[in-house]
């Protein structure tokens, strides 16, 4: 079959991995560093390294977890002020489109779904993207007390994309809805609700889940935690495996603590062939899906994803492929429960379909924003090992908020097209919200969790419903800590019991009715 010469295609992929033990402080990985050995192995994956890096016309780097949110890293350490042109200058290339994106662990197929479409288009040649995070290196050294310093002034211009929307509006923030390790378990005990489980048994199924996706991690050569774990290890406290929000232990959430960078290197069909990269190493985007949901309470049904839901079925459609064709998937797992929808959306059997390539980001490595970059990488080491088949990749933002879908193969499709994603964002705009109330009220508790400070219970949100709507609410303080011993008592599940709430200047408390 002769392809359309502006067919996008992906012809390079590079990971690395980096396990600094601190006793060398010359040896300390950067972020910059990592980006660089793994897109140097990105160019040599291509075949035709010279040419490639000579065609590079547009660099975009997805965001470091320094500049998404303070105090991801500790101080002291710096960083480069304009990434992709200090990319750039480690790779001796001169891109011109130097781009800095926004926040979220969606970005990295969303660029994949952005720039293959601007290839199509004839609006880049030869695309390189790339992220990392060196979260590892910096913590080791602050708490072994040597220092770093990856400052880094570069001359030039690049377009830098912010921090995007807000996820979160200001009545969640504050009423206890914020970081993602005090949001997923909304999610988590919403859906073991919904699926008639007590906690014990939601647990259960969480941990023997990730102890498989810790067996994938221990055979990854650039997992960062390559360790296959037990799932009565992963469901019981312990010092190694301690709670950090109820239902979650320490090996059930993401593992930012990474020293990891990857690369992917994009062109059209036409141009690869003109650089000489062999067939055999091309890969092609099939189908992609986007969407982005509401803010977590006016989520009509908190038990599910729609944006996960629209942005899966719409890829599967622009793809022409059901689940059925998908030999190889690659879920986002920074909490179980977004792979355990996600499953649920594809109509797959998550224990008995491997929904991982990598071990997922507790054990391969939550490498910021940057981990499905990761995904793709090996995806497509994957299909090209495996010729013909078909693989899909989720990537998840946010709160359950942004998803991207990507589906690859190494067969070509008939004609590409760049898929139009409004349709999928306007089915979930669509779609009405909870009314969603500040006054004194009881209510039945939807949802909730208990955050953990050094193991000890420290602060609680609940959501909660009343004929008139949905209220989200912290603890009274003057019963902080009666409520939190109410919601982790092991004998009644927190779910359906009763909550009265006051609400005062946008705050809204909760006491737990006897």
């Amino acid at each position: 079959m002769t392809l359309p010469p502006n067919t996008p295609v992906l012809i390079g992929v590079g990971q690395v991995v980096d396990h600094w033990d601190g006793s060398d402080p010359a040896a300390a990985p950067c972020p910059q560093s990592l980006m660089q050995r793994a897109c140097e192995a990105a160019l040599a994956d291509t075949g035709a390294a010279d040419a490639v890096r000579a065609a590079i016309d547009v660099i975009a780097v997805v965001r470091h977890f320094a500049d998404s949110a303070p105090g991801m890293v500790p101080e002291g350490t710096g960083g480069c002020d304009k990434p992709p042109l200090g990319l750039a200058n480690r790779l001796g290339v001169a891109p011109a489109r130097a781009i800095y994106s926004i926040v979220g662990g969606q970005t990295p197929q969303s660029l994949v779904n952005e720039f293959a479409a601007a290839i199509h288009a004839g609006a880049a040649r030869c695309v390189l993207l790339s992220g990392s995070e060196a979260i590892a290196a910096a913590k080791t050294a602050a708490r072994q007390g040597v220092p770093l310093d990856w400052t880094e002034s570069v001359e030039g211009t690049m377009e830098d994309r912010g921090l995007g929307p807000m996820l979160l509006d200001r009545h969640e923030l504050k009423n206890g809805v914020g970081a993602p390790i005090l949001t997923y378990p909304l999610f988590e005990h919403a859906l073991r609700a919904r699926l008639g489980r007590s906690r014990a048994e939601h647990v259960a199924e969480m941990s023997a889940l990730w102890a498989d996706f810790s067996a994938v991690a221990a055979a990854n050569p650039y997992a960062q935690f390559p360790k296959a774990m037990r799932a009565d290890y992963l469901a019981t406290p312990s010092d190694s495996n301690y709670p950090v929000a109820d239902p979650y232990l320490k090996w059930h959430v993401a593992q930012d603590a990474v020293n990891q960078g990857a690369g992917l290197i994009l062109t059209s069909v036409g141009q690869a062939e003109t650089m000489g990269v062999p067939r055999e190493r091309w890969i092609f985007l099939h189908g992609s899906g986007e969407a982005m949901d509401k803010p977590v309470s006016l989520r009509p049904d908190l038990s599910r994803s729609r944006a996960i839901e629209v942005a899966l079925a719409g890829a599967l459609e622009s793809a022409s492929k059901t689940p059925g064709d998908i030999a190889h998937y690659d879920i986002y797992s920074c909490f179980p429960v977004a792979v355990l929808l996600a499953a649920e959306a594809l109509g797959v059997d998550c224990r008995e379909t491997p929904l991982t390539l990598t071990g997922g980001l507790p054990f391969a490595g939550g490498a910021g924003n940057n981990y499905s970059m990761h995904a793709i990488a090996t995806m497509a080491q994957t299909l090209r090992a495996h010729p013909g088949s078909f693989g899909l990749v989720l990537a998840n933002g946010g709160f359950l908020s942004k998803e991207a879908v990507g589906i690859y193969s190494t067969t070509a499709p008939e004609r590409w097209a760049p898929v139009d994603h409004a349709p999928m964002q306007a089915e979930i705009d669509a779609e009405a919200a909870p009314v969603r109330l500040e006054e004194d009220t009881t209510g039945i508790i939807e949802s909730y969790t208990v955050g953990f400070t050094k193991g000890r219970p420290s602060r609680a949100v609940v959501i909660a419903s009343t004929p008139k709507g949905r209220i989200v609410a912290r603890p009274a303080d003057a019963d902080k800590e009666s409520a939190i011993a109410a919601l982790i008592d092991p004998d009644r599940d927190p779910v359906g019991r009763s909550v009265h709430i006051t609400s005062a200047e946008g705050v809204n408390s909760f006491t737990v009715a006897p």
